[in-house]
């Protein structure tokens, strides 16, 4: 049984300690698959150190996440540009709005997440989207790029049924993690009306960790937690999740 991590930050400080066996442990379990979102430059270079110390299973994207769209946004921008003509990244992502934070850049990050979408276009590559209250300005975007050049993952999904239909509708996979497994998580009540070949697991590592670990730091091992409540919700075997998940996360990311 491989199991793919859709979006893990196995490069974050929280895994400075102990990041080869935190992966190994993961991949002795059958988590191969490590897709990495991008935050800033700042972390360029640690994602590549991952990438050539566990070759077989790190694929990297290249991005600008809202969160970090500040008065720099431009340069950071050129930042991707940049890496995306120097070597070959798996997606753009993670790219979108938050307004959880703070809502004082929301114009830079329209525009930062869609010259990078348009950025994806280009190079016929999949975006891996962050919303964080934020689903109407993020359906704005996606409305005014939608076309077959867009897909990609709808990351952490927390909406509702419609909001579910609506982010398929513009060819996105639901990233489903730990939220799924909280008591007050509610995507439960609805998810087995999506079809499992729209969904793909995750765990957003190192937040976000799913029962029993919530409150602790996430690891992509807990992606199995993920797998056996999602296996639940659908009534399938373990196995059959595993499966199709992975065929969707590379149906999305082409590996």
């Amino acid at each position: 049984m491989i199991v793919t991590d859709t979006h893990t930050h196995l490069y974050s400080e929280a895994f400075d300690e102990d990041r080869k066996e935190v992966i190994q442990k993961a991949i002795d379990k059958g988590v191969e698959r490590f897709f990495i979102p991008a935050i800033d430059s700042t972390y360029t270079e640690s994602m590549l150190q991952l990438e050539k110390t566990f070759p077989e299973n790190v694929f990297l994207m290249t991005g600008l996440h809202p969160t970090h769209v500040k008065e720099n946004f431009k340069e950071e921008l050129r930042h991707v540009k940049e890496q995306l003509v120097a070597r070959k990244y798996v997606a753009v992502g993670e790219i979108g709005i938050d307004l959880y934070w703070d809502t004082s850049f929301l114009v830079e990050q329209q525009i930062a997440f869609k010259e990078q979408i348009q950025l994806a276009k280009k190079y016929k590559l999949p975006i891996v989207i962050h919303c964080r209250d934020a689903f109407n300005e993020v359906f704005e975007v996606l409305e005014s790029e939608k076309g077959e050049d867009l897909f990609g993952v709808f990351h952490c999904f927390t909406g509702t049924l419609e909001q579910a239909k609506k982010a398929i509708s513009y060819n996105m996979k639901l990233g489903i993690g730990g939220v799924v497994t909280f008591k007050n998580g509610k995507i439960d009540t609805f998810l087995n009306q999506i079809n499992l070949s729209h969904i793909v697991l995750e765990t957003d590592a190192p937040y976000l960790a799913p029962v029993p670990y919530r409150g602790k730091r996430n690891e992509s091992l807990y992606i199995l937690n993920v797998l056996e409540k999602v296996s639940l919700i659908y009534g399938v075997a373990q196995e059959e999740v595993a499966k199709q998940t992975t065929l969707n996360s590379k149906e999305v990311f082409g590996v």
